[in-house]
């Protein structure tokens, strides 16, 4: 039997390890301290907030009175749907354009392109105004219809999310070779047909990084919510997590219980796709 040969760790690697464990201890700490005292009395997590929920120091009280003050679940489906028809059209949206951009040549393509690149670098702080009183001469603004609600939410997010979309994906879509597309059109295939059987599914972890970054992204846009949904009816969870935290003042134990609750899809998101991030960060980086 071959004996495996362990590699030994250098000094220098040995300071790399050791400063990366420190750097996730600081990012993990502060979310595990607030599942701990989640699960604490109000009244114990400012005079003990560093020990464990055990015993008589354990209660979902937090939980209990988060659910019975607010409408968790209404507010949970509000921030899928919103978060889930922004993704499915950046994806469809930006990959058109990504496509588009890399494989035909055509008048205004260079001008087009730097424009791409100068819409990233606008923050959205310098919009809103203008969105809003767009969508308000719409008629889609605080209508009292749902549906009319969160579109007014979806669509300033797809086009906050479209330049970096398109630009994750010129880069991936630009290594792809283009033989298979050139038997296709040989094959009768029509240009969607082509991106939706073969580019697509070729550049699946990019769509999937793409997807990922834009859901979390939609999810936790404060900023956009605030201005758009202002009856509670419509809130989504980020949104009414602020309005907890503006209404509880110091009932701490309230606030954590928010915060978990907020957080929670986020992680379960990150953990089950972790791989999918990474692979299409990496992706198209070099040519095979």
């Amino acid at each position: 039997m071959n004996k495996i040969k362990r590699k030994k760790l250098s000094l220098g690697q040995f300071f790399i390890y050791l400063v990366l464990s420190l750097w996730a201890l600081t990012t993990i700490y502060p979310f595990v301290w607030v599942v701990l005292n989640s699960f604490k009395p109000k009244g114990l997590i400012r005079k003990e907030a560093f020990s464990l929920p055990i015993g008589d120091k354990f209660t979902l009280e937090n939980y209990v009175t988060a659910f019975r003050r607010v409408d968790i679940g209404a507010a949970y489906v509000n921030s899928l749907v919103i978060s889930g028809v922004v993704t499915a059209v950046v994806i469809v949206l930006a990959g058109l354009a990504a496509y588009a951009m890399v494989r035909y040549q055509f008048r205004g393509r260079t001008f087009l392109y730097s424009m791409i690149i100068a819409s990233s670098m606008f923050p959205i702080f310098s919009t809103i105004i203008p969105v809003f009183r767009m969508e308000n001469a719409w008629g889609i603004v605080n209508t009292g219809n749902i549906w009319l609600t969160r579109l007014s939410v979806i669509l300033p997010q797809i086009a906050g999310n479209l330049s970096f979309a398109i630009i994750v994906l010129m880069g991936f879509i630009r290594s792809l070779p283009i033989d298979l597309e050139e038997a296709a059109y040989l094959e009768g295939y029509s240009v969607f047909r082509i991106f939706f059987k073969i580019i697509m599914p070729l550049a699946r972890p990019s769509f999937a990084t793409v997807g990922i970054f834009t859901f979390l992204w939609s999810y936790n846009d404060l900023f956009t919510q605030m201005f758009f949904l202002r009856s509670k009816k419509f809130f989504t969870i980020t949104r009414l997590l602020n309005e907890i935290s503006s209404q509880a003042g110091t009932n701490y134990g309230l606030m954590v219980a928010a915060v978990v609750m907020v957080v929670i899809p986020v992680l379960v998101v990150y953990v089950f796709l972790q791989k999918n991030i990474i692979k299409g960060l990496t992706a198209g980086a070099v040519k095979g």
